[in-house]
């Protein structure tokens, strides 16, 4: 017969218990349900908190905390408290981000029974959260208490809480430093490893050596040791002293291969990224997910697309056993690379294959599709998210304003308000980039107002979205106090407000502007000198826009690119000088692109060179034949010359091409609604009054001199006729329309997607004298600001 104690229930509790923890076959559901029984069996057999037999409880509290069950196990610790069961609480807590519940079964033991291993859980709770103060006073009651002395463990987390101290100086790594070497813990591996990465934490400049005096005096290293080196320097922006450190680890750490990857990684060292991965390939280092992803990341920022395609024929091929979770980073870096890459359709296929996905992947195929302009596929995506965060939101949105939806942009923006989703800044930007398109002031103006109340205003994208958006609205006063109250600008900022002062014709002063960047040392990227000669090109800047065009590369070692050339060969052809920009095409390094074949082609128009011009437009048949604007342009032309049959001819040929045109329209925003008109326009309900309040101001006009000028209707009709049409123009009709529902006094402002004819500037400009008041009109080139009988364009556009 076997002993009693041998078959004992406290026996028979304990081995079962013991199996349980050791048991890795059973889920989490069934765990616990057995964890329950054994807990009810202990209770009703009275063993529960025995004094005989402690450890059953302790064990039970420990299950508990393995379970993620932690209610049941801080009751249990309730009606027992002691240190063990205490630190197995604080540890429990601290890894699922409870700290105050932590740190209270710290306190619910008395001082005189707490231990050293105690203390080391709520230090390293408090290093888990990153508070450094409380961890030092928790550090000092342990030596305070002249019974307990700090170990190798006390003082790693000590120095792991430490790294997060505010205004951490050398002074005070140095004075951790030597507490470790009073208490004779300089040797052990965990500490050295935790005061190098203290030092490396450190931002001033000897602390590195003080890192490097530990490493060199370290009796033992391990990955850890050289992966906190490593990623030390990195973080510092010291790549160098990264890749020397790099060459002296003795072993194959894949940690390390791919911390020194990570880190030319994040620097734009692409070259350097590949090298060590080839070499790290030959070494037969283990590749792991962070190798991939740092090197699939690489190819898709360089835009190596064909490199990234050999990364992922090496993973199909070697087929790399990634532990759970881990080939999701990967699966992610690879939608990345296929969208960057244009091949959208391969990044979906990556997409659709993953096993798990998470917000990221999400984002990633949904900004694929929009950096794709697949906006409808991005908003089924988006639709089909079962989890969205701020970032969704953000690409929604600004897809929406890229991909010409500007309404629906913002119907989506107070869809994410009205769910209680709190916008960021990117997406206000958004947003306001929206309203911009719009010319929706008023719902600009309170976006603005939210941007104070959020405290949004010292962020570069909100203050530069609200330039370009008082700018496009008409309000270049406001953009230009939004430039000048913004607390930090950056280039593009100055280039937006350059760009504002050019479309609204101050040519001069958007010059100005440039040249005063320049002199604060803000460097003008290919963006500034594009805005520039737009400026020159609104104000007829010639003999300037050829200075700053030659001053690009002269000055600044910018190439100029097709979309320089354009710009400068439209200001050419619009001055008259269509000789200069023919020659000009001659010396380009690169072939006639159809913006500037498109530039040729009005250039033609304004001088009347039939023969350059029909070259042109059969340049642009063959790069962009279904573009409406190369037939009406070429049109035109053959009308403005009298040439009515191959004018006709032109029109067939865009006919049985099935090009249409764009309908031109007009709009503006009155009483918080956005009214819009289109030529000869019935439909609208206040039509009648407009078109007869057009009739009485047409009166006045014509006393001050106005007379049609029908020679810019190109059509083969009676003189009447082509009066008729003009007088129906729709930013007439909705000029108008401002003028009788706006308040007296008030700028009229309208917006227009085609350029505006000949006759309607001029029978605006005679509006503005005849009825006393200021009138702005966007088209689709630039603003013209009507008053008293004048335009800021100077008849120049």
């Amino acid at each position: 017969m076997p002993p009693p104690a041998i078959t004992s229930l406290p026996y028979q509790c304990s081995v079962l218990l013991r199996r349980l923890a050791a048991s890795r076959s059973l889920d989490s559901s069934t765990f616990l349900r057995v964890l329950r029984c054994l807990h009810a069996r202990l209770l009703t057999s009275g063993l529960l908190h025995a004094p005989s037999h402690p450890h059953l409880t302790l064990r039970l509290i420990h299950l508990y905390t393995l379970s993620h069950e932690l209610p049941a196990a801080a009751l249990l610790f309730r009606s027992s408290p002691c240190p063990v069961a205490a630190t197995s609480l604080v540890a429990a807590h601290a890894a699922a981000g409870r700290l105050p519940a932590a740190v209270s079964f710290f306190d619910a033991v008395p001082p005189s029974r707490r231990d050293t291993v105690l203390h080391n859980a709520v230090i390293s709770a408090y290093a888990r959260a990153s508070h450094a103060a409380p961890a030092i006073a928790v550090f000092r009651s342990l030596l305070a208490s002249g019974s307990l002395r700090p170990d190798d463990y006390s003082f790693t987390a000590l120095l792991s809480a430490a790294a997060h101290l505010h205004n951490l100086s050398v002074r005070h790594c140095a004075q951790l430093h030597c507490s470790v070497l009073k208490a004779g813990a300089g040797c052990a591996l965990s500490v050295c490893n935790a005061l190098i990465a203290l030092y490396m934490k450190c931002d001033a400049p000897e602390a590195t050596r003080h890192a490097r005096k530990v490493l060199d005096e370290m009796p033992a290293k391990d990955e850890l040791t050289w992966t906190t080196m490593v990623v030390g320097f990195v973080r510092r922006g010291d790549v160098g002293a990264a890749r020397s450190v790099f060459e002296e680890v003795d072993g194959k750490f894949d940690v390390v291969w791919n911390a020194m990857i990570s880190g030319y990684v994040q620097s734009g060292m692409v070259t350097e990224a590949f090298e060590l991965f080839r070499r790290m390939v030959l070494a037969r280092v283990s590749l792991d997910e962070f190798t991939f992803t740092s090197v699939l990341s690489a190819c898709a920022n360089a835009r190596l697309f064909v490199l990234g395609k050999s990364v992922h024929g090496q993973i199909i091929r070697l087929q790399p056993n990634f532990v759970p979770g881990a080939a999701l980073p990967v699966n992610n870096a690879l939608v990345t690379l296929y969208s960057k890459g244009g091949n959208i359709a391969v990044a979906k296929r990556v997409f659709d294959s993953m096993k798990s996905k998470d917000v990221v992947s999400w984002n990633t195929i949904l900004s694929g599709y929009v950096d794709s302009s697949c906006l409808d596929k991005a908003v089924e995506v988006f639709n089909e998210m079962p989890y969205k965060n701020e970032l969704s939101w953000m690409v929604m949105v600004s897809g929406y304003v890229h991909g010409g939806r500007s309404e629906d942009a913002l119907k989506l923006f107070n869809y994410m308000r009205a769910e209680d989703v709190k916008p960021c800044d990117y997406t206000y930007a958004g947003a306001i980039a929206a309203c911009g398109e719009l010319g929706a002031l008023k719902h600009g103006k309170q976006l603005h107002g939210h941007l104070v109340q959020l405290g949004f205003m010292g962020s570069n994208s909100a203050g530069n979205a609200l330039i370009t958006m008082y700018a496009k609205c008409g309000a270049v006063k406001e953009a230009h106090l939004v430039f000048l109250v913004m607390p930090n600008v950056d280039s593009v900022s100055w280039n937006a407000m350059i760009s504002a002062l050019g479309q609204h014709g101050h040519g001069r002063e958007a010059l100005d502007l440039f040249d005063h960047m320049v002199a604060e040392g803000i460097y003008p990227d290919r963006i500034s000198y594009l805005t520039v000669l737009t400026a020159c090109n609104h104000a007829g800047l010639v003999d300037e826009g050829f200075h700053y065009f030659e001053s690009m590369k002269r000055d600044f070692g910018i190439i100029p690119g097709e979309d320089h050339y354009a710009r400068l060969i439209d200001l050419l052809g619009r001055a008259g000088r269509i000789g200069e920009a023919r020659d000009l095409l001659k010396t380009m390094p690169f072939e006639p692109t159809s913006s500037i074949w498109e530039a040729i082609l009005s250039g033609c128009r304004t001088n009347g060179d039939i023969e350059l011009g029909a070259y042109a437009a059969d340049q642009l048949f063959k790069m962009t034949p279904q573009h409406d604007g190369t037939y009406i342009l070429l049109s035109n032309t053959y009308s403005a010359a009298g040439r009515w049959v191959d004018a006709a001819r032109v029109r067939k040929l865009m006919r049985d091409r099935g090009v249409k045109k764009e309908p031109g329209c007009s709009w503006i925003e009155v009483g918080n609604k956005v009214h819009v008109f289109v030529v000869g326009d019935t439909k609208h309900p206040e039509a009648r009054e407009v078109y007869h309040f057009l009739e009485m101001v047409g009166a006045k006009m014509r006393k001050l001199g106005y007379l049609p000028d029908t020679k810019v209707v190109l059509h083969d009709m009676m003189p009447h006729e082509k009066e008729h049409i003009l007088f129906a123009h729709s930013e007439r009709l909705a000029v108008g329309f401002g003028l009788l529902k706006l308040p007296p006094g008030a700028t009229v402002t309208v917006l227009k997607n085609l350029r505006i004819c000949a006759d309607c500037h001029a029978a605006i400009m005679f509006m503005s004298k005849a009825v006393g008041r200021e009138i702005v009109v966007r088209d689709v080139r630039r603003f013209h600001h009507f008053k008293d009988g004048e335009c800021s364009c100077g008849n120049y556009w």
